[in-house]
């Protein structure tokens, strides 16, 4: 048995011994508390991301209505267009040193899946398989990932592209310009989107005839046509077959848009859950920890 003497250095050279692990404990708390407050800064962040991806939808949904009575419209003027050249028996005319002339429609506008991803993936693949093509791109973004890889190829490019519904007025804007684009080309093409539901589409070309395709045209050829109202039927076909092809490529957009909402947001969801669940299992860590802390604590002292 310790006498009364010795008691207080024991005391003294146990203290130090002790003071690390109740330190320690304060430690963990914060710990755990800063991995609570991580935790709920990611679940207020989702939550917010959710209701702007929602709200997207929402006015992506609003959009495709309009943009697909616009797209009905345009099919009148290109199919329109298409019929005359049929009946005509238009043909693309064969040229070995003659370049192609390839009208990319796309847009300025993104968070829209992989829309305009596809239209450049499909330009590569044409220069892949052969031939020489001069690029002119409607659009921002076509005209970022083209750039990167097909830069010298480009000649044209327009912005401004995709804010509303395309109008009439653009394509024939887009027309003029075209029209004034210096070099021989053996034929030039439309490439845009195809609308063909809401849930799926494809790249497709429409062929704008030249001039020279349009007078060797067998049912043409027996009419007499002076160069200047050639050169206006071929700019107004143009400008129809634009319009098609922007209002075919915004409805496109706008219910790739929406879908890509729609799956944004059920992934938000999903995180969320995930997160909660977390978050519930780490609190109820915190709480129980106290608990044991209190409960030693309250044993201690009746200890000593």
């Amino acid at each position: 048995m310790l006498s009364r003497a010795a008691r207080p250095a024991l005391r003294a050279t146990a203290a130090p011994s002790l003071r690390p692990a109740a330190a320690a404990v304060p430690a963990l708390q914060n710990a755990n508390y800063a991995t609570l407050r991580e935790i709920e800064g990611r679940l207020k962040s989702i939550r917010n991301i959710e209701k702007i991806t929602k709200t997207m939808k929402i006015v992506a949904s609003t959009k495709l209505t309009r943009a697909q009575r616009a797209m009905t419209e345009s099919r009148s003027y290109g199919q329109t267009s298409e019929t005359v050249f049929k009946e005509a028996e238009t043909k693309e005319l064969e040229s070995e040193n003659k370049k192609t002339l390839l009208i990319v429609c796309s847009s300025d506008k993104g968070l829209c899946g992989g829309i305009h991803s596809g239209l450049t993936r499909y330009v590569r693949r044409l220069m892949n398989e052969g031939g020489e093509f001069d690029l002119i791109v409607v659009g921002e973004k076509c005209k970022a990932q083209l750039g990167r890889s097909n830069a010298k190829n480009m000649v044209v490019s327009f912005a401004g592209v995709g804010k509303d519904v395309p109008t009439f007025a653009d394509a024939q804007a887009i027309a003029d310009q075209v029209s004034q684009v210096s070099g021989e080309y053996s034929s030039t093409k439309i490439l845009y989107n195809k609308f063909i539901n809401a849930q799926s589409y494809e790249a497709t070309i429409i062929e704008a005839f030249s001039d020279e395709a349009i007078r060797a045209s067998p049912n043409f050829s027996t009419f007499e046509f002076d160069d200047e109202v050639l050169g206006n039927l071929r700019e107004y076909a143009l400008a129809n077959s634009l319009y098609w092809a922007l209002a075919e490529g915004h409805a496109c957009e706008q219910s790739a848009r929406r879908n890509a909402m729609d799956n944004a947001s059920k992934n938000a969801g999903d995180m969320i859950g995930k997160f909660q669940i977390l978050y519930n299992r780490t609190r109820q860590a915190v709480i129980t920890g106290e608990l044991v802390e209190i409960i030693t604590g309250a044993a201690a002292s009746e200890d000593a």
